[in-house]
């Protein structure tokens, strides 16, 4: 009795020993089957150190017209994003010089600069003028006003139209790439504000930042300012005649009843160009300009500002009107010889090579 109760308890103990090993092992097996599945999943759904932009695609997709337009896939930002940058140099207690107009021009002929050769060499003196002299609206040739007025803002835009293409070089570079680095990623999220797209919409990123035109950056300035000689040009810098609801301005002396809005004001010449660049790349009153000049990019053709201006009625009240006289300040004035223009390296930029 006492040897069957014996063998009983040893087959139990064999079997549960079996049992014991063959659940181990499926445990084992199971868990060396299931993670791969697991960690994958997670690095799909969670957080990743990097990632993946799809460039080919994005590419694909931005070159494709019959696709959405970007400002279908952009967001609405607030003036005081898009500007953000802009807001915080307005805010500078730096002093600029304002020179008169026989300090400008003994200037420039120290440095050599005149359009002449602006116009054969595309070159362009990197001078910064900071304010317009108030002596300009005082020079009684036509023509030597124009004058001054194109030598003080072309470098300027030239400086901002670098800036731009800049930029958009990296973002290619960065579309050109599988994955990106934590600078590239906080590289981004400062342009998407700056040009008020959503985050990872690459596509639309690469529409809005472009250049404009220097010969159209030139006649508007021109336009709205009766080449640099405006109250708001002067108290203001403002070239560009943008408005605000939020930032400091100048109230407009023959404004309608019920119309709060200002027209900007600068801290800089500099400033005023930049916010106007960026007003054209972002706003959606300009989506067609935008649409326009991608158009061109795709057919690798330069960026015409006489095609682009047609798509500008919408910047002043005056529509086509508006559209005409742009284009005979650019025809008239010669301004298409300032397209090509780049700006020569600045003191300090050669510095930074010795």
């Amino acid at each position: 009795m006492n040897k069957f109760k014996k063998s009983g308890i040893l087959k139990n103990r064999s079997l549960n020993i079996v049992s014991r090993f063959f659940l181990s092992s499926f445990i084992v097996i199971s868990f060396f089957y299931i993670m791969p599945i697991f960690i994958n999943f997670t690095a799909k759904n969670f957080n990743n150190k990097e990632f993946a932009n799809n460039s080919k695609n994005i590419l694909n997709n931005t070159l494709n017209k019959d696709k959405l337009s970007e400002d279908d896939l952009a967001t609405e930002y607030d003036e005081r994003d898009l500007l953000y940058d802009i807001l915080e140099e307005n805010n500078s207690e730096i002093n600029l010089v304002r020179y008169t107009t026989s300090e400008i021009d003994s200037l420039f002929k120290e440095v050599n600069y005149n359009l002449d050769d602006v116009r054969n060499t595309k070159l362009v003196k990197p001078i910064d003028i900071g304010l317009l002299p108030n002596e300009i609206k005082n020079i009684e040739s036509t023509k030597k006003r124009k004058a001054m007025f194109i030598k003080i803002v072309l470098p300027l835009i030239v400086k901002e139209n670098t800036r731009i293409r800049i930029d958009r070089n990296r973002l290619f570079t960065i579309l050109n790439k599988n994955s990106n680095t934590e600078i590239e990623k906080k590289w981004l999220d400062k342009k998407y504000k700056q040009y008020g797209v959503r985050k990872n919409d690459l596509s639309s990123l690469k529409v809005r930042m472009d250049e404009i035109p220097v010969s159209l950056a030139i006649a508007q300035a021109a336009k709205e300012t009766g080449w640099g000689t405006s109250r708001f040009a002067l108290k203001g810098n403002a070239l560009f005649g943008q408005w605000t609801w939020s930032g400091e301005g100048l109230k407009p002396q023959n404004a309608d009843e019920g119309k709060d809005h200002k027209v900007m004001k600068f801290h800089s010449l500099q400033l005023s160009v930049r916010a106007y660049l960026r007003n054209l790349n972002t706003h959606s009153t300009y989506k067609n300009f935008r649409k326009a000049r991608t158009d061109l990019r795709n057919q690798n053709k330069p960026l015409d500002s006489i095609v682009l201006s047609k798509h500008l009625d919408k910047y002043a009240e005056t529509g086509s009107q508006y559209i005409e006289v742009l284009q005979k300040i650019i025809e008239q004035n010669k301004l298409k010889d300032f397209d090509e223009a780049r700006l020569l390296p600045s003191s300090k930029d050669l510095e930074s090579l010795i």
